[in-house]
Formats: C-alpha cells, sequence, structure tokens
C-alpha cells in the first residue's frame, strides 16, 4: 500500500504513520507539509490512498480533491480535518472525497476508513450516517445551522474571512477577483445577518462545531 499523508503538523503525521504501519507494515508512506508538496510527490509517485488535512497551506479549498485527482484519477482520498462533520462532509463528498473524519477520531475508527476506503467503498462516521438515514442532512441541518445556506465557494471565503485574511489575499488563493471576493462577502454577511467580520467570527462560534 502506497500513502500520502498531507498535514502541516508533523505529531498528525507521525500519529497516522503509526496507524497505517499497524494496517499494513509493508506500506510505503510519504509526507507532504503544504499542498503544493502534495502535488509534486503525486507527479513523482503513484499513490493508493491520500489523506488530506483540508485547511493545509496551500490547499484550503474545495478543488483541491479535483485537482488530485485530475494527477492520479484512481487515488482514494480521505479527508482529516478538524472542522465539523456535520457542515463540512457532505461538501466534500460531493467534491470527490471517498472519507471523510475529524481529527479528533479514534485509532479504531481511522483504520476502519482506510480499510472500508480501500476496498472501494466511502467512509462516513455513524454520526454522518445516522444523518443521511434520518433523512436530516438538508432539512434539520440547515433549518437550525445557518453556516449550511451558504454555498461551498462562499464556505470557503467565509472561513478564510475568520481565520483573519485580506480579501485580496482570498482572491489570490481562489484565483478570484477581489471584486468577486467583495461580493461573496456581502452575501455571506446578508445570508448570516451580519454585518462586520467581528459579528461574523461570533457566528462561527456558535455553530461552527469545529
Amino acid at each position: 500500500m502506497k500513502v500520502l499523508i498531507a498535514d502541516d503538523h508533523g505529531i498528525i503525521r507521525l500519529g497516522v504513520s503509526q496507524i497505517i504501519k499497524e494496517i499494513d507494515p509493508g506500506s510505503t508512506i510519504h509526507e507532504a507539509e503544504d499542498f503544493d508538496e502534495t502535488i509534486r510527490l503525486l507527479n513523482a509517485h503513484i499513490i493508493d490512498l491520500l489523506i488530506l488535512d483540508i485547511n493545509i497551506p496551500g490547499g484550503n479549498n474545495f478543488q483541491m480533491i479535483s485537482t488530485v485527482k485530475s494527477k492520479q484519477p484512481d487515488i482514494k482520498v480521505l479527508v482529516f480535518s478538524a472542522f465539523s462533520e456535520e457542515l463540512y462532509a457532505t461538501r466534500y463528498f460531493k467534491a470527490g472525497a471517498d472519507g471523510y473524519l475529524q481529527k479528533d477520531t479514534s485509532p479504531v475508527e481511522v483504520k476502519s476508513a482506510v480499510n472500508t476506503i480501500l476496498s472501494g467503498k466511502h467512509y462516513m462516521s455513524q454520526n454522518i450516517r445516522e444523518y443521511f438515514l434520518q433523512g436530516m442532512i438538508r432539512k434539520e441541518v440547515n433549518m437550525n445551522n445557518p453556516l449550511a445556506e451558504l454555498s461551498d465557494r462562499e464556505t470557503e471565503v467565509a472561513r478564510m474571512l475568520v481565520m483573519g485574511i485580506s480579501q485580496t489575499a482570498i482572491a489570490e488563493k481562489l484565483n478570484l477577483h477581489t471584486s468577486t471576493v467583495g461580493t461573496h462577502k456581502y452575501r455571506i454577511f446578508e445570508k448570516l445577518a451580519v454585518s462586520n467580520i467581528a459579528e461574523l467570527i461570533e457566528k462561527y462560534r456558535i455553530y461552527d462545531y469545529s
């Protein structure tokens, strides 16, 4: 098994590497600290499984997965994130992910996710499966959590605004015009009923269960 772990935190890469070695002691593991390095490694090696931190430097958007799969169409992608799965898991599945786990997941569940994905299936936690089975993903989550009303692009922009990234820097990261980012910001404020960044941060503090 050939695995690429893309995460900017060394302790996370170490922990995940140990779990992978427990699954397959003969596995080959590559590591990347940012998205540019991830792409360089994908260009140099055939990878069976990419374990991807969605907030990795140089990435941080929903297009990362399509970029990865354009390089290696058969690669399996397990998103490993600190962000709330209720808000983000379905978005990343739609973007092409094969699985989604939060970083506080137990080693046992990480092993289960890896084995499931490598068998050709998608993996989601019991929590998300229950939401799907009960038909609640689009109903109750959307009604109760205003952040779910944002589009994928608005979610990306909002998350960066909360992180203190300027509109100019956001435009560069997402390859957008600054005016387009301004339009997204206006729509975000309108949908979330906020009037400034401080209120946006507070809205995320309340509703983003990361």
